[in-house]
């Protein structure tokens, strides 16, 4: 870590204020379209928010996903997911059909079906393109020009846009499935490519141009009623992705392209096992010698999707675990030290007034503490974790200080209510004494604890204030089937605004935020 900055002096010290707000993917929201999306639901739970008093919207990452759907597994760090574009406007403007839009709307309303929406949205997607290239107009609407949309993101879109239409070509394989020539980036440039590669990257330019344009509308949207967007920046990429295809030199790869060593966790509160992500591990020097160029661009380009950026798995900038690549779970690894300081002091030179939040869950040393104090940035709180030790317990309200977010619980624990139902009565009667309540609306009890606490920030999710159960769970962390599908209906939000909006309101007036 460097030395030079006293450890008196905050790097980054923007959390001044008390505000709270909600965590929901986009994913979740409403539509006709088998997936939530940038379209009428986004700017509608804005108007809920803003009613509410409510300052802040949480959201997961929102790269292209692929297998497992997982979005802090994409196959780019700068790129937006396709299946979030709002199709609406394109069925307006005639490069949807009805019948092909009838197709959309006869997916599911209650969850998201990944395997049927592949299927379903893509060809349609695709369709949408060839008749918008056929338009020879260059714009959509008032989306501007997507010539120069292209320019001003020419730091990734070309490099993505062709990982992604090779994909397409080559049947969705992993790049090191594909042949020799094209797994070297810069070689698959200069090759003469088939005309349906060439005319692939051109869409995929066309879905980002769509997609920035959509969130660039929902963020002025969210300005014009004073609500912020927070979003995740994932510390690792996944292996299959455009960042490690064009950037190898970047990561911890053998000759052939494979990884030496995968990113994960030791066993913890979540998996006996830890948890092996299979993300490669970043090759830090060279990160360094560049003045980390590529993760100042990176932040850089996520300040164009958020308000507020929280830095996922904050204790891998101190030090990670390093788990060789043949192992079958994350037991046998080692803590590698990390940039540390060097790395946000790059950030803070080029970007001083960046709005950064340390995920600091999971394992927490001494010098993990301490790269959080130095820089300034505010860490975590989760509720759930409060309960089961002693009064010293940090996640306490009583023990929270206001440099933090409280949350109730994050996309990877169970509901508040869930969780609750989960615990022995001892565990139970130990919260309703420490909150003074009965347990009988415990997801609300979390809720005002948020709200009463310390913390400048607290967050919960929709699913708490609508009081579901563990069968609403967005993840469960170390399974890979049956996450990232909950949906919430339109109904529940309007019983939501009927029941609970204003009561909200007067709590954050109460409590100061």
């Amino acid at each position: 870590m460097s030395t030079h900055v006293s450890h008196s002096k905050r790097l980054f010290n923007w959390l001044d204020e008390r505000s709270a707000g909600v965590l929901l993917h986009i994913s979740s929201l409403p539509s006709d379209t088998g997936i939530g999306n940038l379209g009428s639901s986004a700017h509608r739970f804005i108007d809920f928010l803003s009613n509410a008093g409510l300052k802040l919207w949480q959201l997961c990452p929102l790269g292209p996903t692929g297998y497992g759907d997982s979005p802090y597994q994409s196959f780019s760090a700068f790129a937006g997911n396709p299946y979030f574009i709002d199709l609406i406007p394109l069925s307006n403007e005639g490069l949807i059909t009805e019948s092909e839009f009838k197709k959309l709307s006869a997916l599911p309303y209650e969850f998201v079906d990944y395997g049927l929406l592949h299927k379903t949205f893509w060809p349609i997607l695709r369709t949408a393109y060839k008749r918008f290239k056929k338009c020879r107009k260059g714009f959509l609407l008032d989306y501007g020009s997507i010539n120069s949309f292209t320019k001003q993101q020419s730091v990734w879109i070309q490099e993505y846009a062709l990982f992604m239409a090779l994909k397409d070509f080559f049947d969705g394989k992993c790049w090191l499935d594909w042949p020799a020539e094209f797994r070297d980036a810069k070689k698959a440039k200069t090759i003469k490519l088939p005309e349906n590669v060439c005319d692939g990257v051109n869409a995929h330019i066309f879905y980002q141009y769509l997609f920035y344009a959509q969130l660039n509308k929902l963020r002025n949207y969210a300005r014009s009623q004073n609500v912020n967007i927070m979003g995740d920046v994932p510390i690792f990429v996944a292996m299959d992705s455009a960042d490690v295809w064009a950037n190898t030199d970047l990561f911890l790869l053998n000759d052939n392209g494979t990884a030496q060593f995968i990113a994960g966790v030791p066993p913890d509160y979540f998996s006996l096992d830890g948890q092996l992500w299979g993300n490669p591990l970043y090759k830090w020097p060279m990160h360094k010698s560049t003045k980390f160029r590529w993760w100042i661009q990176r932040i850089q380009s996520n300040y164009t999707f958020y308000d507020i950026l929280r830095l996922d798995h904050f204790r891998g900038f101190s030090s990670y675990w390093s788990v060789p690549a043949s192992s079958k779970t994350a037991r046998l690894g080692e803590w590698v030290p990390s940039p540390g300081l060097d790395l946000f002091e790059s950030i803070h030179c080029d970007l001083p007034n960046a709005k950064l939040i340390a995920e600091d869950l999971g394992v927490v040393t001494d010098e993990v503490n301490l790269l959080r104090d130095v820089t300034g940035l505010p860490g975590m709180k989760v509720l759930q974790f409060a309960f089961g030790t002693d009064a010293d317990n940090s996640y306490l309200p009583h023990n929270h200080q206001p440099n933090y977010v409280t949350y109730t619980g994050t996309h990877d624990n169970d509901t508040t209510l869930g969780w609750y139902l989960s615990l022995d009565e001892f565990m139970k009667d130990r919260i309703r004494t420490y909150l003074g309540v009965s347990g009988k609306e415990i997801s609300w009890d979390f809720i005002r604890a948020c709200i009463k606490s310390s913390a400048n920030m607290a967050i919960f999710p929709l699913q708490d204030l609508l009081c579901l159960g563990s069968e609403s769970r967005l993840n469960t962390p170390g399974t890979h089937q049956g996450n990232w599908q909950w949906r919430y209906l339109t109904c529940q939000l309007e019983e939501l605004e009927r029941k609970s909006a204003n009561y909200l309101r007067e709590q954050l007036i109460i409590f100061g935020r």
